[in-house]
């Protein structure tokens, strides 16, 4: 079933009291974890340093850390500034296997003038979990973060 995004974005942004980042993004990931069937992990991983995501707030199992963005999904969607969709994680080259049970991956780049920032991914353990409407849900729910949170 596909949750009703544009109910979740409205409450997504009630959730917020706070602009701070950090207090946001840990909002951010344990409401989508809590409110979107079928993931494993949703977490934040930020570029701290050149060519590099740093794990970020997140809900799920322990993480990976750092990325460089040569390497799987999330770096591929900090290198190309891409939303990136996959269906079957296991048949990416140069996929990261944090928790081998994952199968299938959403990650949005978080820009902000003209500058990433990092990265929203999310882990379902069931193969083409994401659609088209699930990818346009979350990127919504990221512009809501985007326009109450300071990424400064």
């Amino acid at each position: 079933m596909t949750p009703d995004y544009a109910l979740l974005a409205r409450q997504l942004e009630a959730l917020f009291d706070s602009r701070d980042w950090l207090t946001n993004s840990a909002q951010t990931c344990a409401f989508i974890m809590q409110e979107v069937p079928e993931l494993n992990w949703a977490g934040f991983y930020l570029q701290r340093e050149p060519e590099l995501l740093s794990l970020g707030p997140f809900q799920g199992k322990p993480a990976c850390n750092p990325i460089p963005f040569t390497k799987g999904v999330c770096g591929a969607a900090a290198r190309t500034q891409q939303t990136q969709r996959i269906d079957d994680v296991h048949a990416v080259a140069d996929h990261i296997a944090c928790d081998v049970a994952s199968r299938s991956e959403l990650v949005v780049p978080i820009m902000t003038r003209d500058r990433l920032w990092g990265v929203l991914d999310l882990d379902s353990p069931r193969h083409a979990r994401f659609d088209t409407t699930d990818q346009a849900g979350i990127e919504d729910l990221v512009a809501v973060f985007m326009a109450s949170t300071d990424l400064d």
